[in-house]
């Protein structure tokens, strides 16, 4: 099969396109004909490299897959061939207490495709059959794979971490990155009053346009300032983050009291400073998200097939231009997500 993968940890130069062995599924797993892979910032960390990360080289990434079912493994019956579906990227042991509870994502042994497992920069993937979910027929392919990672971690964030009622203030940050237009859609949903960033006015009305209340351009503003200003000095009830960094410092002081801050990632860095009489004196709560349960991506699934939620696509590229879809998202230049097509 064609495939983008690394041998080697790096810059973007160690993306190469060229042939890998076809993956045979064992039981319970299936194969899957990759139509659309959806780029995450998990991609590049995992292409360059972290200290407590390993990979099996040659590496395959990419977790956010749709396509169809070209072969079953033994035992597999809960699909057929030919099926059109899209994957759950976290792949779990199915036996531990936190699978049997339905918190896969808290299972021990955790593993995600396209990090840990070769994933979707392909014309081939498998996976376990538990992780396949039904792609209705008017979901196009590319839409399909900008739905998992991002849609999953903001429902996790905002209805199993910070519990989002109607009526509440929600800051997104990064309206125009895939996590912020999920995230965005999801709080309006649940009636929530949406604060967002983001670089460029461009972009903020194009986050309007997704259901955000209020757009802060944080070049030109002090989304801090800002916060107080639109909502009176009162605050938000949830930050939702994954930045890092100053950002997460400064988003606890957008807080009112008892605040909730979700984060689930480190883009502009992991170092944090946090002075901790803001979280006891105001009884705040911060909570770290990593993705979600197996069950959120059919509800997901059945959102996007209503119309309720849109999965945004920035552009679709040819799987032989990986490292400028690479070079996209580490300039981030884009709205919404970077998908690319075998």
């Amino acid at each position: 099969m064609k495939a983008v993968y690394i041998s080697e940890h790096g810059g973007i130069d160690t993306l190469t396109y060229g042939d890998l062995p076809d993956p045979v599924p064992e039981a319970g797993e299936v194969l899957v004909r990759v139509r659309a892979c959806a780029l995450n910032r998990l991609d590049l960390w995992t292409r360059s490299g972290l200290d407590f990360w390993r990979v099996r080289f040659p590496h395959v990434l990419g977790g956010d897959i749709a396509g169809e079912v070209a072969a079953l493994g033994p035992g597999v019956r809960s699909v057929a061939v030919g099926a059109r579906v899209v994957l759950n990227l976290g792949v779990s042991c199915g036996t531990c207490e936190a699978c049997l509870r339905g918190r896969d994502n808290y299972c021990p042994r955790y593993l995600v495709l396209g990090k840990d497992l070769p994933g979707g920069y392909a014309e081939l993937v498998k996976a376990p059959a538990v992780n396949v979910v039904p792609l209705p027929d008017a979901l196009g392919w590319e839409q399909a794979a900008a739905l998992p990672g991002v849609f999953v971690s903001a429902w996790d964030m905002l209805f199993e971490k910070a519990r989002v009622e109607p009526g509440e203030w929600v800051l997104v940050h990064a309206g125009g990155s895939g996590i912020g237009t999920a995230a965005i859609q999801l709080a309006r949903l649940a009636g929530a009053t949406v604060i967002t960033t983001a670089g460029s006015d461009e972009k903020l009305e194009k986050a309007k346009a997704l259901g955000a209340h209020f757009g802060i351009n944080y070049t030109r503003q002090d989304f801090l300032r800002e916060v107080r200003r639109i909502t009176a000095k009162r605050g938000v009830d949830v930050v939702i983050e994954h930045l890092g960094g100053e950002v997460f410092t400064r988003s606890l002081l957008c807080l009112v009291e008892g605040g909730r801050l979700v984060t689930c990632g480190v883009t502009t860095g992991w170092d944090v400073r946090t002075d901790l009489r803001h979280i006891f004196f105001r009884q705040l709560r911060v909570m770290g998200t990593k993705f979600g349960s197996k069950a959120c991506l059919s509800r997901i699934v059945q959102l996007a097939h209503e119309g309720k939620i849109r999965p945004v696509v920035d552009r679709v590229l040819p799987l032989s231009e990986a490292r400028q879809a690479h070079r996209i998202l580490e300039s981030r230049e884009h709205f919404g997500k970077v998908v690319l097509v075998p």
